[in-house]
């Protein structure tokens, strides 16, 4: 693991104000000595993500995650600790200590991204060879020589490995370009390459790295493409084609199914066009997206797969408010077509005319329904009832209701009345789906908390955990009552093996006069763990701060640890494990 000096960390801490930093990823509304907003790393509607100004840390109430600047990063980002701040030091312009040993993970992917570089290099310069099959293909579908620059776009060759032949000529060693997913081994031990015969798509990250590659047959064969594996550098449900290029044309994005699609729309001047990778579009990639985009507007297919798919990427939005809208492609089955038949203003127009995700789904309730006749237009209102009873803005609902009521000439007391009994339902629905789930949840629990004590002599209660976080909190916020409780309590004492290390660590820095502070704890616990010390550390605001409270804690440790275990928990029935934690202490 990295090591950094406290006086680099101190410097880097008193550069970054942790408000100002989350605040270009998360909207944040300030109250009081706080801010408040919806969490980047889980699903939620109320606002449970609060940021502390005076300790420079943050915490979510609905999910747990804490931490404070560089645990914040190494989540959002998806980085290692060494490679946060490195991203964090480059953002305030703090020079990274030449004396720093990195870590071994980072030195990986150091050289991923130095082989995924050269290999992009490789596959483009293969490319612009005379008589390129892939080079013809993409002047055939009318892409410019400055787009395939501008994009990197390559070839990689009819061969079986040289790419690999190329890169080992580099010094890339194989353990190397196996992470990378550049090569693989073959059934006689060697090594070959992952992409043959394909046009490349390089997928490069909000830095300027390449992170990964997408490759695309000339022909007809299958797979039509081959995508880079999940590595160290690159998670599939993660990443997003050509954001590096679109989060600087504005916060309204054009979500496109394919490469292709992306590539069309920038050419013909719709530079915030991007593509979601991976088979299904992920809640983290509309995560990703919600902190560049105010507004996204989807441009799949015109098919039922493209419908399908664009339904769901909208309930996806919609669970995280972001506003989206729908493009009703007519001409062609996707971007690329439409663009190519019909020129760059007959896009335009359809983006102009975008619809609504309300909008949108009232259309698809009405494909194929004969509205004229009595049957038709009962079908289409219970369809439409059912599309406005998932909205639950109420003054959105109201406005499609008079709507509908216009359109199909019911009176509005009739149709009110029956989204009032859609809502009833899915209100019932919502509250077994709940019930069970959170059933599942419990049972799911019982069996992990009996498996996990099966490896421990010993559990520790509620009250003892929160004894000991109780007494570190007090530490913290109060490192001259060690002196005097030193002689009382030891890291034995502890029932937790991470309050074990977070004592340990605490009282190192106490003697050696150091400060308490989050950052310096980030090198040795991960992110999980830091969420959990994040706690620890807001506790001490709720405390009374007294000695005799510390007292009060190393008592009931020393009481529990003094407690056997009357059975073997790993035998007791799921009624009596449960009975033990509604047992009063």
């Amino acid at each position: 693991m990295a090591r950094f000096s406290d006086d680099f960390l101190f410097e880097l801490r008193s550069r970054i104000d942790i408000e100002e930093l989350i605040s270009s990823y998360v909207r944040l509304k300030k109250q009081g000595r706080i801010s408040r907003g919806l969490c980047p790393f889980h699903v939620e509607k109320t606002p449970s993500f609060t940021v502390y100004s005076d300790t420079q840390s943050y915490y979510c109430f609905g999910c747990g995650a804490g931490g404070e600047s560089i645990t914040f990063i190494r989540n959002i980002e998806n980085l290692s600790y060494y490679d946060a701040v490195q991203f964090l030091a480059e953002k305030v312009g703090l020079k990274m200590p030449e004396e720093t040993a990195d870590d071994g993970l980072y030195a990986l992917r150091k050289r991923i991204f130095e082989a995924n570089r050269e290999a992009a290099r490789f596959f483009y310069a293969n490319l612009i060879k005379p008589d390129c099959p892939a080079y013809t293909y993409l002047i055939g579908r009318g892409i410019k020589p400055e787009t395939i620059k501008r994009f990197g776009l390559g070839y990689a060759p009819d061969s079986w490995d040289a790419l690999t032949r190329h890169l080992r000529s580099k010094g890339f060693k194989e353990n190397e370009l196996i992470s990378a997913d550049l090569s693989q081994k073959s059934r006689t031990g060697g090594l070959i390459d992952v992409f043959r015969n394909r046009l490349m798509f390089p997928i490069i990250d909000l830095k300027g790295n390449v992170i990964a590659f997408g490759g695309r047959v000339l022909g007809d064969e299958k797979p039509k493409y081959i995508n880079t594996s999940d590595t160290p550098v690159y998670k599939k449900g993660k990443g997003i084609f050509a954001l590096n290029i679109a989060k600087a044309h504005g916060r309204s994005l054009i979500l496109c199914e394919g490469y292709m699609d992306v590539i069309a729309m920038h050419q013909a001047g719709f530079q915030n066009a991007v593509a979601g990778l991976g088979t299904a579009f992920t809640s983290e990639q509309a995560q990703i997206l919600s902190r560049y985009a105010d507004e996204v507007i989807l441009a799949y297919d015109s098919d039922d797969a493209g419908k399908k798919a664009a339904k769901r990427t909208m309930s996806i939005f919609q669970s995280m408010n972001v506003k989206t809208k729908i493009l009703t492609l007519t001409g062609g089955k996707d971007p690329d077509e439409i663009i190519k038949r019909f020129g760059r203003e007959y896009m335009q127009k359809i983006i102009d005319g975008s619809l609504s995700s309300t909008e949108y789904k009232l259309a698809l309730a009405k494909e194929g329904i004969n509205t004229d006749t009595a049957d038709g237009k009962v079908e289409y209102l219970k369809k439409a009832v059912e599309v406005l009873s998932e909205l639950d803005d109420a003054i959105e609902r109201d406005v499609y209701a008079g709507r509908l009521s216009e359109e199909t000439g019911v009176t509005r007391t009739a149709i009110d009345e029956q989204i009032k009994r859609a809502l009833s339902f899915r209100k019932r629905k919502q509250d077994i789906d709940s019930f069970n789930k959170a059933r599942e949840i419990l049972e799911g629990k019982v069996i992990a908390a009996k498996n996990a004590l099966k490896l421990y002599n010993q559990s520790a209660s509620l009250r003892c955990r929160q004894a000991e976080e109780t007494l570190l909190a007090s530490l913290i916020q109060n490192p001259e009552f060690y002196k005097k409780l030193k002689d009382k309590i030891t890291i034995d004492d502890f029932s937790s093996a991470l309050h074990k290390r977070l004592f340990f660590k605490i009282t190192e820095r106490i003697e050696n006069n150091q400060e308490l502070d989050l950052i310096y704890f980030a090198d040795e616990f991960n992110p999980e763990e830091m969420s959990i010390l994040t706690k620890v550390f807001q506790k001490g605001r709720t405390i009374s701060n007294t000695l005799d409270e510390c007292l009060d804690c190393i008592k009931v440790m020393s009481e529990e640890k003094l407690k056997q275990s009357a059975a073997d928990p790993s035998k007791l029935s799921d009624e009596e494990f449960l009975r033990l934690f509604y047992k009063k202490e």
